[in-house]
């Protein structure tokens, strides 16, 4: 049933009447540098806030080998985080609604080279409608909305008539092992909402990703004697090319996948890392590439893998040089598949009418060529994942920034969607 439109226009009222202090939460989030590894104090902001609220609230350790053994458990390598996954839970005075889980991820991607961003990337400015700083569009806006739109629903004297999980999460960047473990802690909903930067837009369908390393032995001798050895970085070039040529065979592929007939290039190969030899006036010895490839919902990780494998395999016994010093492959981080969104849950109905009421505009999908924590709820807790936040630019560059406008649009019809999702009661005291 249609949220009451009276009840409609206090809940859009009341965001508006937080929204400085949404806007202040996070640039407060932005202020800490949550980099891979490095996201504990960020996670003990998020405890204080989420406690502060009169919430029960937890953090726990991701539990490494129950990852390890799930299907849908990614790599665990060194670098891998032990920062912990923050849980706060609203348990309702009478369960008549639908419960929801609302997720989010602190840990950002690196910066890069600092005089390339016009601010400091951890300096929240505000320019105009832009909230400049690592981490605002993703997802850290996305994060504070989750927070304020039950925050909105409080200010009228309401919450949820059903119970409402938040989860506080890491290692999105790099595994989606954070979402996973909060999977395997036990938490399950009717349904799932990420406020990911996706323009005001639900995901219709997702890839999944692996992440893969490539090394190269060579042979180093002087550079006057060159010919005589190996050069371990010219070797890995011709790696990439065969890789590159496996991209291509999978891009092919696209038009036996529904929702990615259209897409011009909907498999990307990213060759991220590059770092080998260890003197310029030796021929170098050593030389390795980390990896990123999308595949196709549906495709299994292990299956992908194996065919990089073998592409770099098949390769290597083509070069006269490779095929008695074959690279070796290793899988290092996200070892994720894909996921659709299929279409006519009333999940996303309910989403649906809440974002024409915000924005005016009927909900529009799209397909997302990068890996998402949704897959976690669609694939293993199978309830209707729902991937749907602001418009941000330059996410991973130089200069990221989200559109506060947009955060309130989004914050909008959150609290809407929370209000008819699980229903509303009058909160007690």
């Amino acid at each position: 049933m249609a949220l009451d439109p009276a009840l409609a226009a206090e809940i859009e009222a009341s965001v508006a009447e937080g929204f400085a202090d949404q806007v202040a939460h996070t640039q407060a989030l932005v202020r800490f540098a949550s980099l891979r590894g490095a996201e504990h104090a960020c996670q003990d902001y998020v405890f204080g806030a989420f406690r502060s609220r009169g919430y029960a609230t937890e953090r726990f350790a991701m539990d490494r080998a129950a990852i390890a053994a799930h299907p849908g458990g990614s790599k665990i390598d060194a670098r891998h985080s032990d920062a912990p996954i923050v849980v706060c839970h609203h348990r309702p005075q009478t369960e008549t609604g639908r419960s929801l889980i609302l997720q989010a991820h602190v840990d950002v991607v690196p910066v890069g080279p600092l005089d390339l961003w016009t601010h400091a990337p951890f300096d929240p400015v505000i320019e105009g409608d832009w909230l400049y700083g690592r981490g605002g569009g993703d997802m850290k806006a996305g994060h504070a909305a989750n927070l304020f739109a039950l925050d909105a629903l409080a200010r009228l004297g309401l919450q949820p008539a059903a119970a409402v999980t938040i989860q506080s999460v890491v290692e999105e960047e790099s595994t989606g092992n954070g979402a996973l473990a909060a999977h395997l802690r036990g938490y399950r909903a009717d349904a799932v909402l990420i406020p990911e930067p996706e323009d005001e837009k639900l995901v219709r369908a997702n890839t999944g990703v692996l992440w893969f390393t490539v090394e190269v032995r060579g042979v180093p001798v002087h550079v006057r004697e060159m010919g005589a050895g190996a050069n371990a970085i010219d070797a890995t070039y011709r790696v990439i090319g065969a890789l590159r040529e496996l991209e291509a065979r999978w891009n092919a592929e696209k038009d036996a996948h529904r929702h990615f007939e259209a897409e011009d290039h909907p498999i990307n190969l990213n060759i991220g890392r590059i770092e080998g030899g260890d003197w310029a006036s030796s021929v170098p010895a050593w030389c390795r590439i980390d990896c990123r490839v999308a595949l196709y919902p549906g495709v299994p990780a292990a299956r992908a893998a194996a065919e990089i494998e073998a592409a770099v395999s098949d390769f290597a016994r083509t070069d006269s040089f490779l095929a008695n010093n074959p690279p070796r492959v290793a899988f290092n981080g996200f070892f994720a598949e894909g996921y659709v969104l299929e279409e006519g849950s009333e999940a996303e109905a309910v989403l649906g009418r809440a974002h024409a009421r915000a924005t005016g505009a009927t909900l529009q999908s799209f397909m997302s060529p990068c890996y998402l924590d949704t897959r976690v709820h669609a694939l293993y807790d199978r309830v209707p994942a729902l991937c749907y936040g602001p418009s941000a630019q330059n996410i991973h560059g130089f200069d990221e920034r989200v559109s506060l406008a947009s955060v309130q649009r989004c914050t909008t019809a959150m609290a809407l969607f929370v209000a008819e999702w699980c229903g509303t009661e009058r909160r007690a005291g």
